[in-house]
Parts: structure tokens; sequence; C-alpha cells
């Protein structure tokens, strides 16, 4: 599978989301685990995650447990994966789900998520969702602190707009390694922040890529140009997406979610796609 860089981790150029496999209506434990398993058999070895990720009932971080499990069963070495994981929302439902962006809150979220997920440092650490609250410089120096405690090894941001994106590469410099937004056929408003992360040389990880968990299936209904290429090459129309998504820039790496097999053996393909220019220029339009 083609590789992506994310500071000093080599990654998959297709990650795996893990949300779908925590929160209400989600499949069988034994699925989700298949499922996991199915993403490393295809080469992934980046998988977001988050502490939110869960439902009533199983408090915070069951997504990571569930990780943490499926890694430990593997049966393979799965040293080259990169877990990513992120704090500052707490569970709700109904939503929305409170933001908590206090230094103190992140930092004790970070130690307990490094513990559910079995890790010395988390790979990557990511700050979910500016909270209106605190100052976002004092939430993004709690991510420096944590580098600094050997926490986490890289921090991210999530759901951040251009400034913030600049603030908090003013504070973490070269700590900071990536921005995870929405971002995808049907949600292009993250465009600007996808091109200030080419420039400044920080990945940018389009979450729910394929247009969200409700629409994911409908994607070639919404958008024909898509339905149209997939019908051309032989392919799914969420598999023309994310190829698409990748070639907007080297710094992308979309992390489509899953809670089947089928659905990330299927996304995994993308990483390999290749689009013609006419195909590309089509998609754009």
């Amino acid at each position: 599978m083609r590789q992506r860089r994310i500071a000093s981790f080599s990654v998959s150029a297709i990650g795996l989301g893990g949300m779908p496999m925590s929160i209400p209506g989600r499949k069988d434990r034994g699925t989700s685990i298949a499922t996991i398993h199915a993403a490393l058999d295809a080469g992934v070895t980046l998988i977001d995650t988050a502490d939110a990720y869960t439902s009533p009932g199983d408090g915070q971080g069951h997504n990571e447990v569930l990780i943490a499990e499926a890694l430990s069963s593997y049966g393979s070495d799965t040293s080259s994966v990169l877990v990513a994981t992120k704090g500052g929302l707490i569970y709700s439902d109904p939503g929305p789900w409170a933001r908590t962006g206090t230094p103190e809150y992140l930092k004790d979220a970070a130690k307990q998520s490094a513990t559910r997920l079995g890790v010395e440092s988390i790979g990557l650490y990511q700050f979910h969702r500016p909270d209106p609250d605190v100052p976002y410089a004092e939430s993004i120096g709690a991510l420096k602190e944590l580098v600094a405690e050997g926490v986490v090894v890289h921090a991210g941001i999530s759901n951040a707009n251009v400034d913030q994106i600049r603030e908090a590469h003013s504070i973490l410099g070269d700590d900071l390694v990536s921005v995870q937004n929405q971002f995808s056929p049907a949600h292009l408003d993250s465009r600007p922040e996808l091109d200030l992360c080419a420039e400044l040389g920080l990945a940018f990880l389009p979450w729910s890529p394929l247009g969200g968990i409700k629409r994911a299936g409908e994607l070639a209904d919404d958008h024909a140009a898509f339905g149209e290429v997939a019908t051309e090459l032989d392919v799914s129309p969420q598999q023309v997406a994310l190829a698409w998504e990748l070639s907007l820039s080297e710094v992308v790496v979309p992390i489509p979610g899953a809670s089947r097999p089928a659905s990330i053996e299927d996304s995994a393909k993308a990483a390999d796609l290749e689009l013609s220019a006419e195909q590309l220029q089509r998609l754009g339009a």
C-alpha cells in the first residue's frame, strides 16, 4: 500500500477511523475486532480513535480499549502501527458532546488514554475540538507539556480553522504534526485548512471522508461524477472519493470509518487507485 509520512512515522495512505465500532448502533465486539484485523491485513498502519468514542453505559475510552485488544490479539507484529487518539470531548447522549479543553483535563485524559491503549507514549495525541470557555493557547500549551513529559510523541489538532492552526503551530513548532478536519465531496469547507497544512508540512486527516456514516453509501447518488468514474474503473464510488482526496496533496491521509471488514478492505484499495487527469478534472468540478 502507498505510504505517507506523519512526522517520524511512515503510515499507510488510507487510515482507519474507529468511531463506528463504538458509538450507538455498533456491530458486536467480534465483528469490530475482525474489522481492525482486516485493516491490518490490508496494510493499514494508521488507526484513529478518541476517548469520546463510546456509547451509554460504557464510559470514556471504549474504542481505545477495543483497539488495544485488537492489536494485542492480532498475532503478528504491530510495531509499525500508529494509533492516534484524541481528548477534549466528553460523550453525551443525547448530544452535543461536552467540550473540555482545560490543561488539567487534557493532561489527565491523555494519561488515561495511554493506559487504555497499553502504551507508555501515545504516538499522536490530538486536541479534539476547541473549547469556547478556554483560551485556545492554554489547551495547546497542555499538548506541549505532554510532549515534554513524554506522555505523547507528537501532537495534533482537530476541528481547527486557519487561525487556530497557525496559533497551534506557533506554540508547538515541530511537535505539531497533523490537523484532523471534516472533508469529503460533500464537505469542502476545510479546503483552506488543507492548503495551509500543505504549506506548513502538516498531515491533513479528513474525518468522514465519504460524507459521514449515514451518507457514505449514497455517495454516488449525491455526487454523480464519482459514480461515473467508479463505473469506468469497476471499483466502488467510495474508493474513487478516497483516491481523489489523496490526489489533492501529499499531506492528505483520509481516515474512513468502518464497522465491518468488507468496508475497510474496499477503502484500503483506494491507496493504490490511479485516476487519470481527465477523471480528476471531472471529480474536482
